[in-house]
C-alpha cells in the first residue's frame, strides 16, 4: 500500500510506487492496488490481512484505517474501489469490528462502513446488514465490548436512509429473540444499543412491505414490555430510557397506553412508575415535535401522574426542561406549525399548573420567562382560534399569578415582570375580546373570565390588582356586569357579578367598603330597574331591606363616580328623592350612617348638576329641603368623601348651604395643614375633593367657592381663630393660585385685598410669627404677579394694606437688617408700583413712593453700598448683600415708572440730576446718578442691568418732561460727560440688555439739542466711530467682524441713529456708510430683518445717505418681510411671560426673575418687542420713503 509521505509503518503490504506498474511488496495482483490522489497506492489485500489479524498492533491498524478513511474522501480512489471491488472490504471490516476491543478503532471502522454505505449502491448496505445480523443471530449475546460494537453498527445501518434494510435479515426471529434476551444483561450500554436496534426494527417493520417483521415483534410483545420496563426502572442513563420508548410503532404505542391504564388500578405501580419519570422527559421532547403524534397525550398523562403523585420527583432542571418543551408546544400550536387536540391542550396547561405548585419550582430561574411565553401563546391561541380552550388558559393564568405572589423567591424581578404581564394579558387582550364576544360565548366561559378577573382583584393591595380595577372602571364594568346578568340570569352568575363588584369597591374605597354588597348579594335583584325600585321603598326598620338599600346606594355611588350609571339620571334622581322622602324620619334620627349619607349627597348632587347642564329643572323641593337641612344640622365630611366633580360644583352653587360648605372648607384646610399635600384616605385618590378641585371651582367663577374662601378668612380673623387655621386657609388660597394663576382675578373680585387686610389687622399678635408673615406675604406676592390689572378694584384696602406692611417692615429692617421676609415685601411693593402704570392701585402706590421712612431706609442703604467701589463686584445675586441691593434697585426702578403715572404734574425730573445735598420739592426714593454710575461701573452683571435700567428710566423721564413742558436742560456738562464715559464703556458689555440700556441712554443724551455735541468733541470721538464701524462691519460682512462686537449691532444702532439725527452729522459717517457697505447690508437684510436694522435705514434715508437703487432694494426686501409676517399667523405680536408662582420665601430668585422680566418688558428697549415693533418700523420706513419720493 503506497502512503502519502515517508512516515508509513514498517509492514509488508506497504511498497514504493513504480512508474509503470503498481505492485505491493507481497507480490499481490496489481488489480488490488488502488492509486490515491497523492500518487501513492493502497493494496486492498494487504489492508484486509492487517485489520483481520487480531494480533496486529492497534497502532498500525488505527493508522491503516485512517489512511483508508482519507482515501475514501478522494473521488479517484473511491470510484476505483466501488467500480471494481465494492464488496471486497465488507467481511474484513466486520471481522475487525468483532476482533478488537478498542473504542477508537471501533469508531473508525463504523465511520468507514457508514461512508461506504452512503456512497455505494444498496447492495453494499444490504450485505453489511446481512452479515452483522447473522453474527448477532448465531449465538447468545454476552457482555462484550465487541458485541456492543456490532450492535451499535447494526443500529447505525438500520438508521441509514437505505430502502427496507430489514428485508436482508435472514433470520429475524433468531435476531429478535437474542435481542430481547439481551435486555437482561447487567449493562446499560448493551441495553441501550439493543433497545435502539429494536426501535429501528419496529420503525422498518411497519413501513416495510415485508409484513413478517410485524408478526415477529408482536410475538415478543409481552417479554419486550416487561424487560423494557425493567430496563427503564434500573437504568441511570438517559439514552437507555430514550431508546426504550421513543418510537412510532403501534406496539410501543400500545405500551404507553398500558402504562396509562396501570396507574388507575394499581397504586403500587404508580409508585414504581415515578421512578421512570426522567425517562418520559426526552420522550415528550420527541413526540412534541411531531404534529398530532399518537403518543403525545399518553406521554403527557404519564408525566402528569408522576408529578401529581410525587411532586418531589421533579428536580429544578426537570421542571425547567418540561417548561421549555411545553412552552415550545404552545408556541408552535399558535404559529400553526403543529396542531393540538383539546385533550392535549388541557394536559399541557394542567402539567404547567402542577409544576408551578412544586416547591422546587421557585428555584427555577428560567421558569418565569417560559411561563410568560406559555401564557401568551395559550391565551392568544384560545382567543384567536378556539375560545373553547379559554377556560384551560385561564386556569393556567390564575396559577401563574399565584406563583408570582410567593413570598420566598430568589427571582423577584422576573416574578414582578410576569405578574405585570399577566394583568396586561387581561386588560389588553382578554377584556377587549370579552366585551366583543359576550353575545357569542356560553355561561361557563363568561363565569371563567369573571372568576379570573375576580381572583386578581382579591390579591389587593397588589399594584397590579389596582391597575386591573382602574381598567375595568374605565371600561364601564358596572354596565357590562349587569349586561351579563341580563344574558345569563342565573343565581351563579348573579353571585359572581356582585362579589366581583364588591371587590372593585374594596379597591376603590378601601377598608372593606364593599362588604354591604357581599352582605346583600343573595337578596339583590339582577335588573337595575328593580334596584332603583327597591331603593325607593320605606324600610320601616326592615334589616334585609336596609341592607339591600345600603348596597344599592353603594353600587350607584361607585358607578356614577366613573360615569358608568346603571340608569338615566332622571330615574336615579326620582328613586333617590323617593328614598329621602319616605325615609326622612330615619335620616333625621341618625338611622343612616354618615358614609351612606355622603353617597346620597354625591348621587343627588350629580343628578342635579347634570340636570342643570341639560337645562332640566324638574326636582322635588321637599327632598332638597330635607337634604339641605341634614347638611346644615348634621355632621358630615366632604373632604374625606369620594364625590363626582359635577356634584361638587352643584353643591358650591347652592347659596342655602354656604355656611356648612364654609365649615367643610375649613375642615379641608386643617387636614392639609400648611404643606398643601392632600391626605389620601382611600385606596384610590381619584374623585376626592382635593386642592385641584377647589382651584377649578375658584377659577371658573360660576359658584361661591371664591367668596366662601374670602368669608372664611375674614370670619376666622374676626373670631380670633388659632394661627394654624388662618395659615392653613391662606396656604390653600396660595395653592389655588399656584394651580390656576387666573384664579387671582376671581379672588380679587370677591375682595381678597380686604380679606388680607382683615387678617393683618386682627392678627397683629401673630405678626411676629415667621410662618404667619411668610404665608401672608407669599399670598400677596402671588396675587399681584398673576392678577389682571382691571380686576384690582378695592384700592382702599390695598392702600391700607401697603401702609400696614411698610409700617411693619421698617422697624424690622432697622433691628435685624434685610431678611427674606423684608425682601419679599420689597418685591410686593414693586408689584404694586408696577400695577399703577395701568391706572390701578394709584393711592397705594403714592403711599409707597412718598413714605419717608421707606425713602430714608432705601436711600441710605444704597448710598452705603455704592461707595464700596471695586468691591461692588462681590454684590451679586448669589450673596445676601447682592440680593438686597438688587431688590432695592428694582423698587427704585418701579418707583420711577410709577412717578409718571401717579404724579405727572408734581415731580420735576431734572431734580434727579441735582446734588444730593440740595432740597427736593417732593420727597421720593432718589438714588443719585453718580451712585447709579458707580453701580454700573463696578457692580455685578445683575446690578449693572438693574442700575442701567434705572438710569434709562431716569433719562426717559427727563426727556418726557422736556418735550411736554418745553423746558431746557438744567445740568452741568461735566456731569453728563461723567455719565457718558460710564455708558460708553458698557456699549459692548457681555449682557446685551445692559449694552442696549447704555446705548439708549447715550442716544437720549445725544438728542438733547441744548448740548452742542460738535463743540464738545463727542461727535468727533474715535470711540463713536469705532462703534459705528464695527456695527457696519457686523451687518455688511459678518464673517469679518470682531468677535467681541458680533451680535451687538442692535444696541449700536441706537447710537448711530442718534448721531445721524445731529444737526451736523459727523463727516466720517459718509465714509463709513459708503455705497458698497450699504449695498452689502441690504443684501444681508434679505435673510434677517430686525426692527433695529429698519430703524437704521430710516435714519439713513432721512439723512440722505440712501440712493434710489438702495431704496428700491429695501422696499422689495421689506415687502417680502411683511408678507412673511402676514402669513405667519402662529407667531404672537407680543411676547408673553408665564409667571412662576412663589411657594416659599426661599424662592426669592423667582420673584427677582419676574420683576426683572417686568422691568425689561416695560423699558424703552423692549416696549414694542417682537413682530409688532418690526411691523411698525417697516410701515414708518414706507411712509418716509414715500414722502421722500414725492418730494
Amino acid at each position: 500500500m503506497m502512503l502519502e509521505d515517508s512516515q508509513e509503518p514498517d509492514v509488508s503490504f506497504c511498497v514504493d510506487q513504480e512508474p509503470a506498474v503498481i505492485q505491493c511488496s507481497q507480490g499481490h495482483r496489481t488489480t488490488l492496488c488502488l492509486r490515491t490522489q497523492q500518487g501513492g497506492s493502497i493494496c486492498l489485500l494487504c489492508f484486509s490481512n492487517l485489520i483481520s489479524n487480531p494480533c496486529a498492533p492497534t497502532l498500525h491498524v488505527s493508522y491503516a484505517l485512517s489512511q483508508l478513511s482519507h482515501a475514501l474522501s478522494q473521488p479517484l480512489f473511491l470510484n476505483s474501489l466501488l467500480s471494481f471491488h465494492p464488496h471486497f472490504l465488507i467481511s474484513p471490516l466486520l471481522h475487525a469490528l468483532s476482533s478488537f476491543d478498542d473504542d477508537p478503532i471501533a469508531q473508525q471502522l463504523i465511520d468507514i462502513i457508514t461512508a461506504l454505505c452512503a456512497s455505494a449502491n444498496a447492495s453494499v448496505t444490504a450485505d453489511f446488514v446481512t452479515q452483522v445480523a447473522e453474527q448477532l443471530s448465531s449465538g447468545t449475546l454476552a457482555w462484550s465490548r465487541r458485541q456492543l460494537y456490532l450492535l451499535h453498527c447494526l443500529g447505525v445501518l438500520l438508521n441509514c436512509q437505505a430502502a427496507e434494510p430489514c428485508m436482508h435479515i435472514r433470520d429475524k426471529v433468531a435476531l429478535v429473540s437474542n435481542l430481547v434476551a439481551g435486555l437482561q444483561l447487567p449493562s446499560d450500554e448493551i441495553r441501550g444499543e439493543i433497545l435502539f436496534v429494536l426501535y429501528q426494527l419496529s420503525l422498518h417493520a411497519y413501513t416495510s412491505k415485508d409484513c413478517v417483521g410485524a408478526d415477529v415483534l408482536q410475538a415478543f410483545c409481552p417479554s419486550l414490555l416487561r424487560l423494557s420496563m425493567e430496563a427503564l426502572l434500573k437504568t441511570q442513563r438517559d439514552d437507555v430510557r430514550l431508546n426504550g420508548v421513543e418510537c412510532k410503532d403501534p406496539v410501543v404505542y400500545s405500551c404507553l397506553k398500558v402504562l396509562n391504564l396501570f396507574p388507575s388500578t394499581e397504586q403500587a405501580f404508580r409508585q414504581r412508575l415515578v421512578i421512570g419519570f426522567p425517562t418520559l422527559i426526552p420522550v415528550l421532547r420527541f413526540v412534541a415535535e411531531v404534529p398530532f403524534h399518537p403518543a403525545q397525550t399518553h406521554t403527557l398523562k404519564l408525566i402528569q401522574n408522576c408529578v401529581s403523585d410525587c411532586p418531589g420527583i421533579a428536580s429544578t432542571s426537570n421542571i425547567e426542561e418540561l417548561a421549555l418543551i411545553l412552552s415550545r408546544m404552545l408556541e408552535r400550536h399558535r404559529g400553526g406549525e403543529i396542531g393540538m387536540n383539546p385533550e392535549t391542550f388541557l394536559l399541557v396547561c394542567s402539567i404547567f399548573v402542577v409544576l408551578l405548585r412544586i416547591p422546587s419550582s421557585q428555584g427555577a430561574s428560567s421558569l418565569a420567562a417560559l411561563l410568560q411565553e406559555s401564557l401568551k401563546h395559550a391565551v392568544l391561541t384560545s382567543l384567536e382560534k378556539d375560545p373553547g380552550q379559554l377556560l384551560h388558559s385561564l386556569y393556567l393564568l390564575k396559577e401563574a399569578y399565584s406563583y408570582t405572589n410567593e413570598e420566598f423567591t430568589a427571582n423577584k424581578s422576573s416574578h414582578l415582570e410576569l405578574r405585570n404581564y399577566t394583568v396586561d394579558l387581561c386588560t389588553s387582550h382578554i377584556l377587549p375580546w370579552f366585551a366583543m364576544a359576550i353575545n357569542e360565548i356560553d355561561e361557563d366561559t363568561v363565569l371563567g373570565v369573571l372568576e379570573t378577573f375576580h381572583f386578581i382583584l382579591l390579591q389587593n393591595p397588589d399594584t397590579e390588582a389596582t391597575e386591573l380595577a382602574k381598567v375595568l372602571f374605565s371600561s364601564s364594568w358596572f354596565s357590562f356586569s349587569f349586561g351579563c346578568l341580563g344574558l345569563f340570569p342565573t343565581e351563579k352568575m348573579k353571585w359572581r357579578v356582585y362579589l366581583m363588584l364588591s371587590s372593585l369597591v374594596d379597591i376603590l374605597l378601601g377598608n372593606q367598603a364593599g362588604q354591604p354588597v357581599r352582605n346583600a348579594a343573595l337578596f339583590l335583584p339582577s335588573d337595575p330597574i328593580d334596584l332603583l325600585f327597591l331603593l325607593g321603598q320605606k324600610n320601616s326598620h326592615d334589616l334585609d331591606l336596609s341592607s339591600c338599600q345600603a348596597a344599592i346606594l353603594l353600587l350607584l355611588h361607585v358607578s356614577c363616580l366613573h360615569d358608568d350609571r346603571l340608569a338615566g339620571e332622571r330615574s336615579i334622581l326620582a328613586s333617590l328623592e323617593q328614598y329621602i322622602l319616605v325615609n326622612s324620619g330615619d335620616i333625621f334620627s341618625g338611622g343612616i350612617d354618615s358614609l351612606t349619607m355622603m353617597q346620597v349627597l354625591n348621587l343627588y348632587g350629580l343628578c342635579r348638576g347634570l340636570a342643570k347642564v341639560n337645562y332640566e329643572v324638574s326636582h322635588s323641593p321637599e327632598a332638597e329641603r330635607i337634604l339641605f337641612h341634614i347638611l346644615t344640622e348634621s355632621e358630615w365630611d366632604l373632604p374625606s368623601a369620594m364625590i363626582h366633580p359635577v356634584a361638587v360644583r352643584w353643591l358650591f352653587q347652592q347659596e342655602k348651604i354656604c355656611k356648612p360648605l364654609s365649615y367643610q372648607l375649613l375642615k379641608f384646610c386643617r387636614r392639609n395643614c400648611s404643606d398643601g399635600n392632600q391626605i389620601i384616605i382611600h385606596g384610590d385618590k381619584s374623585h376626592i375633593m382635593d386642592v385641584q378641585v377647589i382651584a377649578e371651582l375658584v377659577v371658573t367663577g360660576d359658584n361661591y367657592a371664591a367668596k366662601l374662601l374670602m368669608c372664611l378668612l375674614v370670619q376666622l380673623s374676626e373670631e380670633g381663630a388659632q394661627k394654624h387655621d388662618i395659615v392653613a386657609v391662606v396656604n390653600l388660597i396660595a395653592t389655588v393660585i399656584n394651580i390656576f394663576p387666573a384664579a387671582s382675578d376671581q379672588l380679587c373680585l370677591h375682595g381678597i385685598g380686604n380679606a388680607i387686610l382683615t387678617v393683618v389687622y386682627y392678627n397683629s399678635r401673630h405678626s411676629s410669627s415667621s410662618e404667619f408673615l411668610v404665608a401672608i406675604l407669599l399670598l400677596i406676592c402671588n396675587i399681584l404677579s398673576s392678577v389682571h390689572p382691571e380686576k384690582l378694584s378695592d384700592g382702599e384696602s390695598w392702600l391700607a394694606l401697603s401702609t400696614k406692611l411698610i409700617d411693619s417692615l421698617i422697624p424690622a429692617v432697622k433691628k435685624h437688617g434685610w431678611n427674606q421676609e423684608g425682601l419679599l415685601l420689597v418685591g410686593i411693593l414693586s408689584l404694586i408700583l408696577h400695577h399703577s402704570s395701568n391706572k390701578v392701585l394709584i393711592e397705594a402706590s403714592k403711599s409707597i413712593i412718598c413714605n419717608a421712612s421707606l425713602i430714608s431706609t432705601i436711600n441710605s442703604t444704597v448710598q452705603a453700598v455704592s461707595g464700596r467701589g471695586p468691591a461692588l463686584i462681590e454684590y451679586d445675586e448669589g450673596t445676601s448683600s447682592g440680593e438686597n441691593l438688587i431688590f432695592l434697585l428694582l423698587l427704585y426702578y418701579f418707583s420711577l415708572r410709577c412717578l409718571r403715572a401717579v404724579l405727572p404734574e408734581v415731580l420735576d425730573w431734572q431734580t434727579f440730576l441735582n446734588s444730593p445735598n440740595m432740597m427736593q420739592p417732593l420727597s421720593t426714593i432718589n438714588i443719585h446718578w453718580h451712585d447709579l454710575c458707580r453701580l454700573m461701573h463696578f457692580g455685578s452683571p445683575m446690578v449693572k442691568l438693574v442700575a442701567s435700567s434705572c438710569l434709562l428710566e431716569l433719562f426717559s423721564g427727563i426727556s418726557y418732561q422736556k418735550k411736554r413742558k418745553h423746558e431746557e436742560l438744567q445740568c452741568f456738562m461735566g456731569q453728563l460727560m461723567s455719565i457718558m464715559t460710564v455708558l460708553e464703556g458698557l456699549v459692548f458689555y457681555d449682557d446685551i440688555r445692559v449694552a442696549m440700556n447704555c446705548c439708549l441712554c447715550l442716544s437720549i443724551i445725544l438728542g438733547w439739542e441744548e448740548l452742542d455735541m460738535q463743540e464738545s468733541g463727542i461727535a468727533r470721538s474715535n470711540w463713536y466711530r469705532l462703534i459705528v464701524e464695527e456695527m457696519v462691519m457686523t451687518m455688511a460682512v459678518p464673517c469679518l467682524a470682531s468677535t467681541s462686537f458680533i451680535n451687538y449691532h442692535k444696541p449700536a444702532v441706537h447710537v448711530t441713529v442718534a448721531l445721524l439725527k445731529l444737526q451736523k452729522v459727523p463727516g466720517w459717517m459718509r465714509t463709513v456708510f459708503d455705497d458698497l457697505s450699504i449695498s452689502c447690508i441690504i443684501d444681508n437684510l434679505k435673510m434677517d430683518v430686525s426692527p433695529e436694522m429698519v430703524l437704521l435705514f430710516r435714519a439713513l434715508l432721512n439723512s440722505g445717505f440712501l440712493k434710489a437703487e438702495h431704496i428700491a432694494s429695501l422696499n422689495h426686501a421689506l415687502q417680502a418681510c411683511r408678507k412673511r409676517m402676514y402669513n405667519n399667523t402662529e407667531e404672537h405680536l407680543m411676547d408673553k411671560h408665564v409667571q412662576k408662582i412663589v411657594s416659599s420665601s426661599d424662592d426669592l430668585g423667582e420673584v427677582c426673575e419676574y420683576l426683572i422680566h417686568l422691568m425689561m418688558s416695560q423699558s424703552s428697549s423692549d416696549a414694542n418687542s417682537g413682530n409688532k415693533r418690526l411691523f411698525e418700523e417697516i410701515e414708518m420706513f414706507f411712509s418716509t420713503s414715500t414722502v421722500e419720493g414725492n418730494s
